[in-house]
This record gives C-alpha cells, structure tokens and sequence, in this order.
C-alpha cells in the first residue's frame, strides 16, 4: 500500500478511461471507504447509486452542463457513482437545523467523497467529481425519492492516460496565524 501522501498527491481528475472492467472486490473497497467516512452524528447520510447500465449513463450525460469536459466520461467509464444526499439529517437536532450553513449534509458527502476518490486512487483507479448538470432531470433519470438530494456523479475505471500535477498554492499563501 502506498503512503498516504503519496495517495493525496497523486490523486487527479481523470476523464479518459480503458474499456477494462473494475473487480468486484476494488468497487467493494471504495464502497468500504465511504461507510467509515466520518458524518455529523454519525448520521451517515449518503446513499449511492451504482451506474453501470450505458442508456442509464447516456441519459445522465444527456443532463450534463454544455461544454461539461466529463461528457465523455461519463460513458466511457466502466462505473458512473451517483452520490446523493438524506435531507434534514446531518446538522439537525430534533428537527431543527443547527448550523448557520443549514443542512450539513454537503459537508458529510465532499468527506464521503474524497475518501471514495482516494480509496479508488490507492486501487489504481481514477475518478473525477461531476458537479456541472441538471440536478432536477438527473435525480429524475435515478429515481431519487423526495427527501434526498443528488450531488454529484463520480466516473470511475482504469486511467487511459496519466495526468500530470497541477500547480499548488504553498501553504504560506493560504495560511493565517491567530486571526485571518
């Protein structure tokens, strides 16, 4: 297993993937990765969907943003993962919200999120985060019931190609001591 470092700095936005199929066990695994991702409460409020159907994929490209540079991965890759969202769950104390930001459930799903795109990574896997589409006729496409929120599609297979680093900030530019 490589060191999580390594894990974090190789991590990229892949778009462009070989037709081979993903093993039971990797997606399993990257499943796993998002059951420990810690949640408000321990409300562990994601559910997602499993997209491998190519009609389900080819109607939720259809939703995608114009000019959204995952068109094509979200029909190329072997598995599209639809993240959604339980609403009025996460940040809530007896039906209220508690957080100035309101519903926390985003917050749970970019950590559920980044634990999947890493996991997947450690597997020799890509993945990209697909947030640019018609929420609305997307969640219509899946079948997501009143009360959850879908979030974001995840393509994920084997890398065509490797992508090189992007550049970084130094943490000297976007760190601030005692007071911003």
């Amino acid at each position: 297993m490589a060191d999580f470092m390594d894990i974090v700095k190789g991590r990229r936005s892949i778009r462009k993937y070989d037709e081979k199929e993903i093993p039971a066990e990797h997606l399993n695994e990257v499943l796993e990765a998002v059951r420990w991702a810690p949640s408000w409460a321990n409300t562990q409020c994601w559910e997602i969907v499993i997209v491998r159907d190519q009609s389900v994929k080819e109607a939720l490209r259809a939703t995608l943003g114009k000019g959204n540079p995952a068109a094509k991965a979200m029909i190329d890759a072997p598995v599209v993962i639809a993240l959604c969202g339980k609403l009025e769950s996460s940040g809530y104390y007896k039906s209220q919200s508690i957080t100035k930001l309101g519903d926390w459930f985003m917050f749970d799903l970019g950590i559920a999120t980044q634990n999947l795109c890493l996991a997947a990574h450690n597997l020799g896997l890509g993945t990209v985060i697909v947030g640019f589409f018609n929420f609305d006729k997307a969640a219509e496409v899946l079948g997501v019931p009143q009360g959850y929120e879908l979030v974001a599609f995840i393509p994920m297979g084997y890398a065509a190609k490797d992508s090189p680093a992007p550049k970084r900030r130094e943490i000297s530019e976007f760190t601030h001591h005692d007071k911003f």
